[in-house]
């Protein structure tokens, strides 16, 4: 049986100490949950398509996938997306309806506190 080692893309990598630290200095859970979602190994982190953020969000709301974002479905209300990655096509619909795509540090910066932020995945 192998060894759990975690990631090993050094941006992952420090991507999750820096939400720990976040975690810890604004007492803000949401960027711990997070950090452990994305220590998952590649299989079990989350894949979301536009389809769900579609139907799971209001216009306007913020949301995070610790995994990827794929293009399959459409928008049709603005609305802020935060992931790890994105695929090209899942950018473009997001900008299309009038959305913003964000990385998972730049959402950390913006909104340290984690308030209003909803998980998806």
């Amino acid at each position: 049986m192998s060894k759990k080692t975690g990631p090993s893309n050094e941006h992952l990598v420090q991507l999750i100490q820096e939400l720990r630290k976040v975690s810890t200095t604004q007492k803000a859970e949401l960027w711990d949950r997070i950090a452990d979602d994305l220590c998952m190994s590649t299989r079990q982190r989350r894949v979301v398509n536009i389809s769900r953020i579609n139907r799971s969000t209001n216009p306007n709301e913020t949301v995070i996938v610790p995994g990827k974002v794929l293009g399959s479905g459409a928008v049709d209300h603005s609305i802020t997306v935060a992931a790890w990655t994105f695929s090209a096509s899942a950018k473009q619909r997001i900008h299309d309806a009038k959305g913003k795509t964000l990385s998972i540090n730049e959402l950390m910066k913006q909104n340290p506190q984690g308030k209003n932020i909803r998980i998806l995945g």
